[in-house]
């Protein structure tokens, strides 16, 4: 039945599409050159605030076509130079003719990006959040990785997570689990954990899947950050900042629909719309629902209800004031996704097995019940305050409060031996523990107000990119967790009725014996501020330094037990270094960068006495290359990294007392190293054709720790070995132009998610997952279709647990612009 509603959508859809294109329309053409007279190869241009674009060829021609009649704004940009822009009126299907003649020379010239196609389409060559300020990508000596949403609508891809999967080095380790607080997606990147905490360079915390329907870019920011972004908000791998849509002054938007596998079902909107005659007033609002069944025992026991909505508002008075208030709603019903840990009084060898692929579990198999769900909510509000107070000087006002609210039920598994269970002496498994991790009324609230005053001015010769921010940012955490054990099952025996552990079942024994209960109820509140200048001692050479200090002040309150109040100062520094032997093509980069955790509990060390431990440090060292190439066709990025983290706690050994009583010795001289190298590729070798690709081998130990893991590689440091690529071509000329075909995929080496003495090495098995799509892309019309884990792959992820992941799904999609 959802097919035939499909094909009957579709076909009114084409119909529609064929008329649309039998209306009158017209061509913009033009010729674009240098100030030296030599033409403008490979410029994007393109009409202001709609999507029709073209890039120039080797004569420096362009041309816009299927331009209905109407007045409209030509228009071309350059990184960190002035744009240009013309207007022009389509009348009558007349042919027009619009030329520029651009300030710079032909060496000046770097790359023109603007509102239509790109050359290099996935390319993102520059950006105002990783460094504070606006740096192209040969300036910033940071790596990070940027992705677009030109490719997200290839391969159609509809949340964060999945967007994931085109930053080298990144491997997603958990799924959301819905909780307020940390619910969201948990990633890999360097050896560490990062989530998604930030949003547009501030707070912006989810506690469910991060639908897309709002994102204009995910940056990836690469090694610890604290200097820029604090502590809270980020980990010693890095962090993702989600970049979001804007208003923009004209009429336009589209509608989608979407559906395929697994009962999966989408629809979404984008419109945008000025509400003045000025055009100084715009509103946007994107927004989307999903829903998809659980690939195990589809439509019966799992599935997630997804709603996004994100209003914005842009209101620009004058030239020199821009005010943005923007929100994110969203909510979720969903069943959280089979989470298999192994038991924690148990030893790999007692299994008889020590690989996920070994286990005996059925890949497709739900081992619960229908009914427990849980309720998500997360509501994020947003205002932005820019005022150009002076040609150099610029001030921006940042306030964000984010909200999250989680009830219900979160169902988990142990694996456990059956000489664990006392079942026997041999080693094997043939039961699997069941039990609930539930929240009641669980709230998070997060507030940052954030002052940032920018300034680009010479200093004799020298040129000085300035940030200065003050930064306020609390956590108030009031969350409660309860639950237990609810059943043991046997796996693997004909008849087992896994329906068994269900909502009333769950219910049942809550009501027979009281739940353990474990409250999160801290308050914490960060004072910051930082200063960073990019100072340029020569037009190819220029260096970069940052300081921030923090004050740390932590309320106290509960955290599984009682948090006593205690306050911290931490201070953060950074600096890089970059030099382009030619210039706007090749930079040569390095870096020191810093973040912190702040700890404050008493210990005893091997003196008998009393230490009240400081905050943990990580610090990092890299070096690389980056190169911007054949008029931005080329964009690659290599380097290679080093971050040691100290001041980790660790026990040495237990005294006893006279009175029998027992003694821990701890020292806090423990370190972690995680080294390795990274690499990143955006290319355009033909016209039509475009490449994404990534390559990252991280190496990491546990030093001079805890003897359970000491010389040990974490299990929270994923796959040593991650790859990633995907490669499209789409038509650029003639009567199929807009048709294309893209082809891609990842790859991750075995990860060890246990890795102790006390417990043994178990693994997940390293796995290649495929993906394609194929698209057409009209003026007014997008059709889609694509195909993940095209091999039907089996493959887990994740760490100090196994998640099965989904098999082979095809989804297709319509869309309707306007």
């Amino acid at each position: 039945m959802l097919n035939l509603r499909l094909l009957g959508l579709t076909s009114t859809l084409v119909t529609c599409a064929l008329v649309a294109q039998a209306q009158q329309t017209a061509t913009i053409r033009g010729r674009i050159t240098t100030s030296d007279g030599n033409p403008a190869e490979a410029v994007t241009v393109g009409l202001k605030g709609r999507s029709q674009g073209a890039i120039t060829n080797s004569q420096g021609e362009y041309v816009i076509e299927r331009v209905r009649d109407g007045q409209y704004t030509v228009v071309i940009s350059a990184v960190g130079l002035k744009g240009e822009e013309k207007a022009v009126t389509v009348s009558g299907g007349q042919a027009t003719a619009v030329d520029f003649m651009l300030t710079e020379n032909t060496q000046q010239l770097k790359e023109v990006v603007i509102s239509g196609n790109r050359t290099n389409k996935f390319n993102r060559s520059a950006s105002v959040d990783v460094g504070k300020m606006p740096l192209s990508n040969l300036e910033n000596p940071q790596v990070y990785a940027t992705v677009g949403k030109e490719l997200l609508t290839e391969q159609l891809v509809f949340s964060v997570d999945d967007a994931t999967r085109n930053a080298p080095g990144v491997q997603k380790m958990w799924e959301p689990t819905g909780r307020s607080g940390d619910g969201g997606s948990f990633y890999a990147s360097r050896g560490f954990v990062v989530s998604s905490q930030l949003r547009n360079g501030v707070a912006g915390g989810v506690t469910n899947t991060i639908d897309a329907a709002n994102l204009e870019k995910l940056e990836v920011i690469k090694g610890p950050s604290a200097t820029l972004y604090g502590s809270a908000l980020t980990s010693y791998g890095g962090l993702l900042n989600r970049v979001t849509k804007k208003p923009y002054e004209q009429f336009g938007g589209e509608a989608a629909v979407a559906a395929g596998s697994y009962g999966f079902h989408r629809a979404s909107v984008d419109v945008n719309t000025p509400l003045n005659a000025d055009k100084t007033l715009a509103f946007r609002l994107n927004g989307a629902y999903t829903y998809e069944d659980n690939f195990q025992n589809a439509g019966y026991t799992g599935f997630a209800k997804d709603v996004a909505i994100a209003p914005s508002l842009q209101f620009k008075p004058s030239d020199r004031l821009t005010i943005n208030l923007d929100a994110e709603v969203y909510r979720s019903t969903n069943v959280g996704k089979q989470l298999i840990y192994l038991y924690f009084l148990d030893k790999v060898d007692n299994f008889g097995f020590s690989r996920a692929d070994q286990a005996p579990l059925d890949y497709r198999q739900s081992y619960q019940g229908p009914g427990l769900t849980q309720d998500s909510r997360s509501t994020n509000l947003f205002g932005q305050v820019r005022y150009r107070i002076s040609p150099s000087f610029t001030s921006t006002t940042y306030l964000s409060s984010s909200r999250s609210y989680s009830e219900g039920n979160g169902a988990y598994f142990y694996l456990a031996s059956d000489i664990a269970l006392g079942r026997g002496t041999t080693p094997g498994v043939s039961s699997l523990i069941r039990a609930d991790q539930s929240t009641q009324d669980s709230r998070r609230q997060t507030y940052q107000v954030q002052q940032l005053f920018n300034g680009d001015f010479q200093v004799g010769n020298l040129r000085n990119r300035v940030v200065f921010g003050l930064d306020f940012l609390r956590l108030d955490s009031d969350i409660e967790f309860f639950g237990g054990t609810i059943d043991t099952v046997q796996i693997n025996v004909p008849g087992t009725d896994y329906r068994s552990f269900n909502k009333g079942v769950v219910d049942a024994k809550y009501a027979a014996q009281a739940p353990g209960r474990y409250p999160v109820t801290t308050k914490v509140n960060t004072y910051s501020a930082f200063v960073s200048d990019v100072l340029n001692l020569t037009d190819q050479l220029s260096v970069l330094a940052a300081l921030r200090v923090d004050r740390y002040d932590n309320k106290g309150g509960i955290l599984y037990s009682p948090v006593e109040a205690y306050q911290q100062t931490a201070v953060s520094p950074k600096f890089g270094l970059v030099y382009q032997p030619v210039k706007d093509r090749i930079a040569v980069f390095a870096n020191y960068q810093n973040s912190f955790n702040n700890q404050n509990s008493s210990y005893i060390n091997a003196e008998r006495q009393s230490f009240v431990t400081k905050p943990e440090r990580a610090n990092q060292a890299e070096a690389g290359v980056k190169l911007d190439a054949a008029a931005g066709r080329l964009s690659a990025t290599v380097s290679y990294y080093d971050i040691r983290v100290q001041n980790i706690l660790r026990p040495l050994y237990t005294v006893t007392n006279p009175d029998n009583t027992t003694l821990t010795i701890s020292a806090q001289d423990g370190t972690q190293w995680s080294r390795g190298t990274e690499l990143s590729l955006t290319a355009n070798p033909l016209p039509g054709l475009n490449v994404v690709g990534g390559f990252a081998y991280n190496y990491s130990k546990f030093v001079n720790t805890n003897e359970n893991v000491n010389g040990r590689r974490p299990n929270t440091a994923s796959s040593p070995y991650l790859a990633n690529a995907w490669v499209s071509y789409r038509q650029p000329e003639g009567p199929l132009k807009g048709l294309g075909l893209g082809f891609g995929g990842n790859y991750a080496s075995e990860n060890k998610i246990l890795n102790s003495v006390s417990q043994g090495v178990f693994t997940l098995p390293s796995y290649t997952v495929l993906n394609a799509s194929a698209f057409y892309d009209l003026p007014h019309y997008r059709f889609s279709v694509k195909a993940d884990n095209l091999a039907n792959e089996h493959y887990w992820i994740g760490y100090t647990t196994f998640n099965a992941q989904k098999l082979r799904s095809i989804i297709g999609s319509v869309a309707y612009k306007f």
